[in-house]
C-alpha cells in the first residue's frame, strides 16, 4: 500500500526521489500530458524504508539497479496540482549506478509504457523547464555538503 492519504480537503504524500547526475546532466521525468518535470522516484509503501523505495522505483520504472547515495534534502512541500492541495514529505537521495544504458540525448519512455517521459537535462539548462519543487533549479547546481531540511510552499 502506497503511503498516500486522501482527505476531503487535500492529499498527504510520502515520496522518495533520486538525483542521478551523469556527464553534467540530471535525469528528470514527467507525465506525457503535463508540463511540469520532477526527479524520478515514487511513493513509499507501508513498512518500506526510503532507500529501498528508491531502489524499487528505479527498478520498476527504468529496469536499472540503482543504489542510494547521500540523503541531500528532506522537504516538507506544500503545493497545488491539478486542482488538489498536497502536503508532501519528500526525501531526495543521490543515485549511484550504471546509467550508460540509459544515458542518451533524446527523451525516452521507461518500463511502465508511454505514461512517463524521461530525459537527461543539462544542469546548465535547469531554468528552461518547469522543474518542481522549484528549489531544485538552484539546488541541483550546487549539491549540499550535508542533509538539508527545507519547507517549501508553491503556488
Amino acid at each position: 500500500m502506497d503511503l498516500v492519504f486522501k482527505t476531503g480537503k487535500a492529499v498527504f504524500n510520502y515520496r522518495v526521489a533520486g538525483i542521478w547526475i551523469k556527464n553534467d546532466h540530471v535525469l528528470i521525468h514527467k507525465d506525457v500530458n503535463d508540463t511540469k518535470w520532477a526527479l524520478p522516484g515514487g511513493r513509499a509503501e507501508m513498512f518500506e524504508d526510503s532507500r529501498n523505495t528508491l531502489i524499487r522505483e528505479f527498478q520498476e520504472e527504468l529496469a536499472v539497479k540503482a543504489e542510494t547515495g547521500r540523503l541531500l534534502w528532506i522537504v516538507e512541500n506544500f503545493f497545488s496540482y491539478r486542482g488538489t492541495e498536497f502536503h508532501e514529505i519528500g526525501l531526495y537521495y543521490e543515485v549511484v549506478g550504471e546509467s550508460s544504458l540509459l544515458f542518451q540525448s533524446d527523451a525516452f519512455h521507461g518500463e511502465e509504457g508511454e505514461r512517463l517521459i524521461y530525459k537527461w537535462l543539462p544542469i546548465g539548462e535547469l531554468d528552461t523547464v518547469e522543474l518542481y519543487p522549484a528549489f531544485l533549479r538552484k539546488g541541483l547546481r550546487a549539491l549540499p555538503a550535508y542533509t538539508e531540511h527545507l519547507i517549501t510552499r508553491q503556488d
